[in-house]
């Protein structure tokens, strides 16, 4: 009987090993197939993602100012734009007979464009006191497809003469506007040469040339009014020295 007890108790010993090592084995098996199944599901998130950025790299176009506009090297990239499939970029170039320093103090004052785009009535800073970031609100005559306009400083440089803002809200047809102006002085030595840039988003029911002859009559407006503006700011200082 003792010897049948202890048979019994080694067989059930040994039967509780093997169903140990059993369920080790599945647990095994079974976590060994989750991390599979994560690290394929990660594999392919990965490559979601990376088909997701790649598609957004490939749908959107690097924009350059045409060769047959003489930009400095070192404003180049300032008239670099990336332009998405729905939007449209250009430029416009306007000589000036003023030194640089008197066109720049009509360009640089984002608290005042009105001074020379005369498409525009009212403006009031509403954020900030004039350094990048600062926002404002202008008012657009009547008889545009636009009400008001609300603008951020992106860029005020006063030592390479270089201004830039984005629209970012408002009641107006031209969204994601983003304009870049720079100064150069001529190659004549004695005036200057103004470059804007721009890209923007094609309306709804609008083509990209239709855009662009829109917005590139009102910045050509704009920059012959500075020419203007800029010259006679010059003149009056000569006189007056």
């Amino acid at each position: 009987m003792k010897n049948e007890i202890h048979r019994f108790k080694e067989r059930k010993r040994t039967r509780n090993k093997e169903e140990e090592m059993s369920t080790s084995l599945q647990l095994h098996r079974i976590n060994s197939s989750n991390a599979a199944a994560a690290a394929a599901s990660s594999a392919s998130a990965a490559t979601a993602t990376a088909t997701s950025v790649n598609y957004q790299k490939q749908s959107q176009t690097i924009w350059r100012v045409h060769p047959s506009v003489s930009v400095p090297d070192d404003a180049v990239h300032y008239h670099t734009h990336a332009m998405g499939p729905n939007q449209c970029c250009s430029a416009v170039v306007q000589t000036i007979a003023a030194p640089v320093s008197s066109v720049w103090s009509v360009v640089r004052r984002f608290d005042n464009p009105q001074a020379y785009k005369h498409f525009l009535k009212s403006c009031q800073v509403i954020v900030g006191d004039g350094t990048v970031g600062t926002l404002r609100e202008v008012h657009v005559v009547s008889g545009l497809p636009a009400g008001s306009s609300t603008e951020r400083l992106e860029i005020l440089d006063d030592e390479r003469h270089i201004f830039s803002f984005s629209v970012v809200g408002g009641d107006h047809r031209l969204n994601n506007y983003r304009s870049v102006t720079t100064l150069h002085q001529s190659p004549t030595g004695s005036g200057t040469v103004v470059i804007e840039s721009y890209v923007v988003d094609i309306p709804p029911g609008n083509t990209k040339d239709e855009t662009c002859v829109f917005v590139d009559t009102i910045v050509r407006c704009n920059l012959q009014s500075l020419a203007q503006i800029a010259e006679n700011l010059a003149k009056s200082t000569c006189k007056s020295s």
